[in-house]
């Protein structure tokens, strides 16, 4: 599991950020600790990315405003807020704003590791369609002028003769074409060409 992404504690309580380290690393995680949430975004450009798992009250800056201060960035960094008082507001805006979770103290291990396994699992499921949107958009980038006039025909569900018809070209240009667009997307159906050229575009 740790191979998959790192877990980043942050809490201000040196004790509750030893312990829930220690938890996290006995059940087969990568662990970073912080003391702050201006820590961990000290340096967040060389930081792998990772399930976050902070407290709500802290100073300098809260969980929830870290939350806020990752918006864009929840993807790499699904959020998950620990709280001593999971009041109605607070967990509201902290879900609002992207947490994948809002755990009240004190909490269970069984919690705790079971909120992180399925971050980890998001970052995974995010970072693998992450990695095929970025090969479609390279195969379509590599496609002619043609064929891409091709592909959104296809996209578009039309016919071998309704693409023909559109582009000045015979029906069977048209085929010669579809074969190579199979070919250079590596696609094994129509469906995964579709589907390809959807996620290049995303």
């Amino acid at each position: 599991m740790s191979s998959e992404g790192r877990v980043h504690v942050i809490d201000d309580d040196e004790a509750v950020r030893d312990s829930l380290a220690t938890l996290l690393e006995a059940s087969g995680f990568a662990v970073s600790a912080y003391a702050s949430a201006t820590a961990f975004l000290g340096d967040i450009e060389a930081t792998p990315s990772g399930c976050v798992v902070t407290d709500v009250s802290m100073p300098e800056m809260t969980g929830l405003e870290l939350l806020r201060r990752l918006s864009d960035r929840l993807a790499q960094f699904p959020v998950i807020v620990l709280t001593g008082e999971a009041d109605v507001p607070t967990a509201v805006e902290a879900l609002k704003n992207g947490a994948l979770d809002l755990i009240e103290k004190p909490y269970s291990a069984e919690t705790i590791i079971a909120a992180v396994r399925q971050a980890m699992t998001q970052l995974v499921a995010q970072t693998d369609r992450a990695s095929r949107r970025n090969e479609a958009a390279e195969r379509v980038a590599a496609l002619s002028a043609r064929e891409s006039e091709v592909l959104a025909g296809v996209v578009k569900g039309h016919s071998n003769k309704e693409i023909a018809r559109e582009l000045g070209i015979s029906p069977r240009t048209v085929e010669a074409y579809r074969a190579n667009l199979m070919m250079k997307m590596e696609a094994d159906s129509l469906s995964d060409l579709v589907r390809m050229a959807i996620e290049a575009r995303t």
